[in-house]
């Protein structure tokens, strides 16, 4: 959660680790003679340049990030939670002192000015805020209880709370009138004390709004770079217009340019709020999405899902559930860039259409532009509801009843439809082709616009197969769903709590016999003096039992009856 602070510099093949010397370890002179050098070097620059971008340097690097967090996450793990403790809070102060300095010695930045350092370093401080309480408390509460002023809590319950009250809940009659709910419980989210999420899943959506927050800004330092280098470029435009009077042959080219530039640099600015909001809608909509495909799979309904998932395999789920939490992030991440880009065509479309005929007094022309385009809109729309019209007035027979929603599909007037259906031929083949562009551009924009959506498929029915994103979503809900089905781990928890249960009744029958003094009892002796007993304390059970001739059975239960009523 904080970031690794060491310099880093940009370079046009990769990001590595700056040097005074050398801008690559490959790139040492390895030779006194000077062809034979230039000749391996080539060689040995081309190789590297292909290792440094290869996948193996973003394993190292992952890697090596891991094992810099990894005492944290060791520490908030491990079982002597007194050394732990002070371990991780030691560690912790160390890193927090470490950003500190960091933001103390370049607390500004060239692009964003003021506190930049401090707008990229927050949420490392606010976590390791977080962790250095979360150890202090650790410290606190074992602290206690190596003194004796406080009970050890506790291990975590193999039945947790919630999936008890699922259970439960399940058991009971349903209502039979349901509870009138609000406007936010409807459409928006409602709280269910049956349903927890797991520490993944929310670890997930916060580490996810942090990235998406860093990638935000550094996107935001990226346009302030890009827009300085166009106020460059504009400079010399308005300068070689100014040079020329603006009669040159290129000057009206220049002006078309320096208008789009500074319509491009403010609808790219506007839209950062609107593609930012959306991705954090995604974020808690996945949460709402859990919640549901988790509780139709606890209820064995697999009918959400394609024919492919239902029955994936143990392995893939197992690297899926391993995959998902990065996945997420990284599709939020691209999601936003590419819901970013879109928003801004867009807001070119409308600026270009609408707003700037107004600004160079073009309004009537486009109002007129638009009339007809909708009009055409209408026209085309409103041949096809006439159509459907026509179909179900002359073209079906009539309802079988008055009950019937709609006519039964039962072709009626045949010559007729024949004939309609020969006129329309060649208008239909026209509307089809806008029909088919049509459908490539909702195509294009419902899937550029559910991208960062890894809980829903944006391919084609058959073809789900080829979204990972989407059958690792798959894979981690059935791991789940296989783990903390709450009837499952009820039924465990019965199964270990009876087997509990008899083993301290037999140690505590083991105890007993071997406080006691004399020979070895057998079994079945201790069976019948306990059926003595049972008997003795329950006078009734003794007409019910069955008697067995030639055992003395009829004199013993003579003596029992005697002895109860006197």
């Amino acid at each position: 959660m904080t970031p690794v602070l060491a310099p880093w510099t940009w370079n046009s093949s990769s990001t590595t680790p700056s040097s005074h010397h050398c801008a690559s370890f490959w790139s040492c002179p390895f030779s006194k003679d000077g062809s034979t050098a230039d000749r391996e070097m080539t060689h040995l620059t081309s190789w590297a340049t292909t290792l440094e971008s290869s996948s193996f340097v973003l394993l190292v690097g992952g890697i090596e990030v891991g094992l810099s967090h990894f005492p944290f996450f060791a520490c908030l793990s491990s079982e002597f939670q007194l050394v732990s403790s002070i371990l991780g809070f030691s560690y912790s102060l160390i890193w927090f002192a470490v950003t500190i300095l960091h933001i103390t010695q370049c607390p500004h930045g060239r692009l964003l000015g003021r506190f930049e350092t401090i707008m990229f370093y927050w949420p490392s401080l606010l976590c390791l805020s977080f962790l250095l309480g979360r150890f202090l408390h650790m410290f606190v509460k074992s602290l206690r209880v190596r003194l004796g002023w406080e009970l050890q809590t506790e291990e975590k319950p193999f039945l947790e709370i919630h999936q008890a009250k699922h259970v439960k809940q399940l058991l009971r009659k349903p209502p039979l009138q349901e509870e009138k709910k609000s406007w936010f419980q409807t459409r928006i989210y409602e709280w269910d004390p049956c349903f927890q999420f797991p520490s993944r899943m929310i670890g997930t959506v916060v580490l996810a709004f942090i990235c998406l927050y860093l990638f935000i800004v550094i996107e935001f330092c990226v346009f302030v770079y890009v827009r300085e280098k166009l106020d460059v470029l504009e400079g010399e435009m308005e300068s070689y217009i100014a040079s020329v009077n603006q009669t040159g042959t290129l000057a009206p080219v220049i002006l078309q340019v320096k208008e789009l530039m500074n319509v491009s640099k403010g609808v790219w600015l506007v839209t950062i709020l609107p593609a930012s909001l959306t991705c954090v809608s995604y974020l808690f909509h996945v949460l709402a999405c859990y919640r549901k495909h988790m509780k139709r799979l606890w209820a064995g309904n697999k009918h959400f899902l394609p024919l492919k998932f239902h029955n994936p395999s143990s392995s893939g789920s197992v690297v899926a559930i391993a995959r998902y939490s990065g996945w997420q992030i990284a599709y939020i991440l691209w999601g936003y860039l590419i819901i970013h880009v879109v928003q801004s065509l867009l807001g070119l479309v409308i600026m270009y259409s609408l707003v700037l005929p107004v600004i160079h007094s073009q309004g009537l022309e486009m109002l007129h532009r638009l009339g007809i385009g909708i009009l055409t809109v209408a026209i085309v729309l409103g041949l096809v509801i006439v159509q459907v019209w026509i179909a179900s007035s002359f073209f079906l027979q009539p309802k079988m009843t008055t009950a019937d929603k709609q006519k039964p599909l039962a072709l009626n007037n045949r010559k007729a439809f024949h004939n309609f259906n020969y006129f329309l031929f060649f208008y239909n083949v026209l509307l089809g082709l806008g029909a088919c562009l049509s459908r490539l551009l909702i195509s294009c924009i419902l899937g550029t616009w559910l991208i960062a959506r890894i809980d829903r498929t944006i391919m084609q029915h058959g073809y789900e197969g080829a979204d990972m994103g989407f059958g690792a979503w798959v894979g981690m809900l059935y791991v789940d769903h296989c783990h903390s089905n709450p009837v499952l781990v009820s039924f465990c928890h019965i199964l270990i709590a009876g087997h509990r249960e008899r083993k301290l009744q037999q140690a505590i029958r083991g105890g007993c016999l071997s406080q006691s003094a004399g020979a070895r009892i057998s079994a079945r002796s201790r069976t019948r003096w306990l059926l003595l007993q049972t008997l003795v304390n329950n006078p009734r059970l003794v007409e019910l039992r069955k008697s067995k001739p030639g055992h003395g059975s009829q004199e013993f239960t003579q003596i029992l009856l005697t002895c109860s009523e006197s």
